[in-house]
């Protein structure tokens, strides 16, 4: 059972419009995504650059023109590679999208397996795939209609978020005894996203998860990707960059608001993920807004 607190706080989807368009630019307008999960499909179309990418088990570079498809529920994260700017497309959306009853066998048989996690499409689309071309031409429309933002072309969209699925199940892995992977240390993820502001040691987290601590380190390796006081690193910095450009706060508070008790540290810390001090990372936001 999830504890629905410690899902992304971002609401994408509503009676009304059951997705979220967004346009994203990494490191530009955040540094990164820390590992996150939530309960909407998530498609995201590489426009330009390169990024790491942890889907569930899965880890790999993306590329212009990749599709990574992210099923509901399923931990995720982005990071930068080095000196390289990634501009992509994502779109969030509710199951709710797919229309249907419960009792429409065609929602029981073909949308509820990739909800709960029992049917699994392949996560990273690339130009290799044998339906790349048609796929690609798919989300081109998907994008278009979500930008379009009208009723009519939510329709569209639907309908082709239908056709794109229609072709993934295809080859789609059955797997009724599937679990979510990193199921484990979800809960330790939930506990920093909570602690924030206080100081998190591996004790905690290891509690939180009722493993010792050598197993839980292990493990938290294994599917985030960072070992866990580094991801405690990125999480805080990440929030420290969403305050920089969302709030007028200055950097002293930003820094205690985000667990650091030690600007110095702060400023290390910010330098050392980022690339550039926090007062530099505002005035670049501020002046890219300018000449946009």
């Amino acid at each position: 059972m999830h504890n629905r607190n410690s899902r992304e706080n971002r609401i994408h989807s509503s009676e009304i419009k059951p997705f979220s368009y967004y346009q994203c630019s990494i490191p530009d307008e955040f540094h990164d995504v820390p590992m996150h999960w939530h309960s909407e499909f998530e498609i995201n179309f590489i426009r330009e650059g390169a990024a790491e990418f942890i889907c569930g088990e899965e880890k790999f570079i993306s590329a212009a023109g990749d599709i990574i498809v992210t099923q509901p529920n399923v931990m995720h994260s982005i990071y930068p590679c080095v000196g390289v700017r990634q501009v992509y497309d994502t779109l969030v959306f509710s199951p709710e999208v797919f229309g249907g009853s419960d009792s429409d066998r065609f929602i029981n048989e073909c949308i509820k397996p990739l909800v709960n996690g029992s049917m699994r499409v392949q996560m990273h689309l690339t130009a290799s795939h044998p339906y790349y071309l048609e796929l690609e031409k798919i989300i081109e429309n998907i994008f278009a209609c979500a930008k379009g933002d009208t009723p009519q072309l939510d329709m569209l969209m639907r309908s082709e978020l239908l056709r794109f699925f229609w072709i993934l199940e295809t080859e789609a892995e059955l797997d009724p005894d599937f679990c979510e992977s990193g199921e484990t240390i979800r809960p330790a993820l939930e506990y920093i996203a909570a602690h924030i502001q206080e100081t998190i040691t591996i004790k905690q987290l290891a509690a939180a998860v009722h493993l010792s601590e050598s197993y839980f380190m292990n493990q938290f390796q294994k599917h985030v990707g960072f070992s866990a006081m580094e991801y405690v690193s990125h999480f805080r910095i990440n929030q420290a960059c969403k305050a920089l450009i969302c709030t007028q706060k200055n950097v002293l508070e930003i820094a205690f608001d985000c667990g650091f008790r030690n600007i110095s540290n702060f400023n290390r810390q910010f330098r050392k993920i980022v690339g550039c001090a926090p007062t530099a990372y505002r005035k670049k936001w501020i002046e890219s807004q300018k000449s946009c």
